[in-house]
């Protein structure tokens, strides 16, 4: 016995054990609710950036200013340099050396840019890819940095690491100080049709080029409160971060070239002919067409030539972030001015003869119109100009400045896809000058905050663009054909593969599926945002607060997220938890739907009720509600009112209500119980459309808020005064479900592809 007891204690013992040891991982409750605000995954608010979303009484920021002398040699198309950076620490801290971005540096022969992502072999190819991708030597067009000096000529310590080059300063920099030195380069121009990149030239068959010219010199790193340096190194897609300044740059390009690019022309008369003058003299007091202020024929006659003479042209811009410029003896240039605020803006294109006739048509156009819808939603346009370029497989933005695709056949023809590609460009790329080059955002590390907010904005521009210029629409286009924006475009990129898909809230070189999470996602989940959970008045109004607290600074997400919130009393954590920082998706469907009829026989649920406190059913002078279809329904219910069924109900009314009061109150005599699920992770408002027996229908919008206490399910309790025939969630598609099979009551039967095909050949 004694051992027999030994052993039970000795296996209950173990048993407790090992519970233990099961039970040991757990450490209470994680709070795991979808409405938990965001104080973990924000930063503090300080004198910085404050809780509000603002800039705080302490925010500082750097500012470069560059001088540069360039010429482009268009017999080897080799770029050279020299510029001087002035360079003034507003910052709180010492600094004892400076940071330079050399991004052109991914372009070097060695650069490990092209060795992080993974290759296989492709069993079968074209001649012309194999040939590219396994008999020719990598393209080396790195900088090739001739001298760093302090500008009375003494060397400088500098240590180049990949893109990045770090300076040493003769003596730490105090807050105030400013520090001038000199960079002396050259570099490679890359033909950026063949070897890819945002910058470099197209070459034509009779040897002319079309330079866009961007990246091209040593340029400051951003220095601020959040991180420090950012130094990250650029690996080819995730773009820039830069300081504001003032640029005074000269270009020297052969004599028969044009030119244009950021900044103001300071020098036109002496690069324009007198015939470009008077024409462009016209363009400023042209507001509905452009004025072509150099013609094709012009153009067709200056590429035929190769003058051996040379021009420089000078720029100077205020404000800006970065320079970028175009030049070709191939282009046809037009302008129109276009009215924001009180002043009048230049909206330009430079285009080659393969262009046409398309870019003639609609290029300046999308310029103008795009000014206006972003002036509108942010702030008034603060440049002088905007400038379209052609430029073939390109589609890239700089200050005042971005190159374009979109070209007809050899013989001007285009099609819908052409024509709307080309539109949807240049109005993305131009409203990049508000996202980022005034607001200016880290693309290095997030790239959703430039491409995300401007696909939005593009969006909204294009549905304008539409209105302002119904011809440029095909006759079976009612608006103009977004392919981002609305939330039916990013259900399939949502209900795909989970392991393919990381939160918005990431790195833009660490992104997956790059186009649909840094500029899809981001878009539509800002246009639900705008047009169902916030509405236009409110949401519009933060946006513009956004823009307009961080115009010429450095916002970070969280500005963002934070001054949405402030300017609106909308209280959002929930909704930037679930878009920007998990992969969730939404489904929201109907679970079930119960009708009911009021009785004036006890149901089971009363009987239950009084047998278990021991009461007698007469006492309780309830109203009755049974289920349609139950054992205890009766035919006879669907007749009569609420009243006319339940003697308690009516003995209430003529108890507490005058006569005349009980003609206009409401009598229901349909009582539905819904259930709607959520297999979805994402909380969003349940948008429900009711249809009812006699044609008429309404939808009500139920909060997100009513998935607080249960995220899977949640019910409603309806009366009506109709009867309900059918039931839909989100009828619009508005909240981008990703599977609307469970969408409506009754279940509708959609037919399978094999069930389409038989009716089809029967038909």
């Amino acid at each position: 016995m004694k051992l027999l007891k030994y052993l039970c204690l000795s296996i209950a013992f173990i048993s407790l054990n090992v519970v233990a040891q099961e039970q040991e991982p757990q450490s209470g409750h994680v709070n795991q609710n979808k409405f938990k605000q965001l104080y973990d995954e924000f930063s503090t608010p300080n004198m910085y950036r404050t809780g509000s979303g603002a800039p705080g009484p302490a925010y500082y920021q750097q500012q470069a200013d560059y001088k540069m002398d360039i010429e482009i040699d268009d017999e080897t198309a080799v770029l050279s340099g020299n510029e001087t950076i002035t360079y003034t620490n507003n910052s709180p801290d010492v600094l004892s050396y400076l940071w330079v971005q050399l991004d052109q540096n991914v372009r070097q022969k060695d650069s490990p840019s092209k060795d992080i992502n993974s290759s296989r072999i492709t069993p079968a190819m074209s001649a012309s890819r194999f040939s590219s991708s396994y008999m020719s030597e990598r393209f080396d067009g790195g900088f090739n940095v001739e001298s760093v000096t302090a500008t009375n000529g003494s060397d400088l310590p500098h240590m180049i690491n990949q893109t990045m080059m770090r300076v040493e300063l003769p003596q730490p920099m105090k807050t105030g100080d400013q520090f001038s030195f000199k960079i002396k380069w050259w570099y490679q121009v890359n033909n950026h049709v063949t070897d890819g990149g945002r910058s470099g030239y197209e070459l034509f068959p009779d040897g002319n080029r079309n330079y866009v010219i961007a990246q091209f010199y040593p340029r400051m790193a951003v220095y601020n409160d959040v991180e420090g340096w950012q130094n990250s190194q650029f690996w080819g897609r995730d773009e820039f971060a830069l300081p504001f300044g003032n640029f005074e740059v000269n270009i020297t390009v052969p004599s028969d070239h044009l030119l244009d690019g950021t900044g103001r022309l300071m020098n036109r008369k002496d690069v324009f002919s007198s015939d470009m003058m008077k024409r462009y003299e016209k363009a400023k007091k042209s507001y509905d067409e452009p004025v072509i202020v150099s013609t094709q024929a012009e153009a067709e006659v200056r590429e035929k030539g190769r003058s051996k003479k040379k021009n420089t042209w000078k720029l100077y811009a205020e404000n800006v972030r970065d320079f970028g410029f175009a030049t070709s003896r191939k282009y046809i240039w037009d302008m129109m001015a276009v009215k924001i605020g009180n002043k009048d803006v230049m909206a330009v294109s430079l285009y080659s003869k393969e262009g046409n006739p398309l870019w003639e048509q609609w290029s300046t156009k999308a310029v103008a119109s795009t000014l206006k819808s972003y002036s509108r939603m942010t702030f008034d346009y603060p440049y002088h100009k905007a400038i379209s370029v052609h430029a073939r497989r390109q589609g890239m933005e700089y200050p005042m400045i971005c190159w374009n695709y979109g070209r007809p056949d050899e013989n001007g023809k285009y099609d819908d896809r052409t024509k709307y590609g080309m539109m949807s460009v240049i109005i993305h790329e131009v409203g990049h000058n508000f996202f980022p080059m005034i607001i200016n955002s880290d693309e290095r590390q997030w790239t959703w905050m430039d491409e995300g907010l401007n696909t939005f904005m593009q969006y909204v521009a294009e549905q304008d663009f539409g209105e302002w210029y119904p011809t440029a629409l095909s006759a079976s286009d009612d608006a103009y054909p977004s392919r981002r924006g609305p939330a039916k475009k990013i259900t399939r990129y949502m209900g795909g593969n989970q392991d393919r898909i990381a939160p918005i809230m990431t790195k833009g070189l660490n992104t997956y599926q790059f186009g649909n999470n840094a500029y899809g996602k981001p878009a539509t989940a800002l246009n639900i945002l705008r047009e169902t959970v916030m509405g236009r008045e409110l949401f519009d109004y933060a946006f513009k607060e956004y823009a307009n607290r961080w115009m010429f600074k450095h916002p970070t997400p969280e500005d963002f997220f934070r001054t949405m919130e402030d300017a609106s009393a909308f209280d959002l954590d929930w909704y930037w938890r679930g878009w920007f920082y998990s992969t969730d998706w939404v489904d929201v469907g109907l679970k079930e739907v119960k009708k009911y009829y009021v009785s004036s026989e006890p149901n089971q649920y009363a009987k239950n009720y009084a047998e278990s406190r021991d009461l007698n059913l007469e006492d309780l002078n309830w109203v009755y509600l049974v289920e349609e279809g139950s054992e205890e329904f009766n035919e006879k219910l669907r007749k009569g009112t609420s009243a006319d069924n339940s003697p308690s109900l009516k003995e209430y009314m003529m108890d507490n209500f005058t006569e005349e009061e009980r003609k206009n109150i409401k009598q229901p005599k349909y009582f539905y119980d819904i259930t709607f699920e959520k297999p979805g992770g994402l909380v969003m408002p349940i948008i429900v459309e009711f249809t009812y027996a006699d044609g008429t229908s309404k939808t009500e919008t139920y909060p997100a808020q009513i998935w607080r206490y249960n995220d899977n399910e949640v019910s409603k309790a309806i009366a009506s005064e109709k009867e309900i025939v059918s039931i839909k969630v989100d009828p619009k598609l508005e909240t981008a479900d990703i599977d609307t099979s469970n969408n409506s009551w009754p279940k509708e039967v959609k037919e399978n592809d094999f069930d389409k095909f038989k009716n089809k050949v029967k038909g």
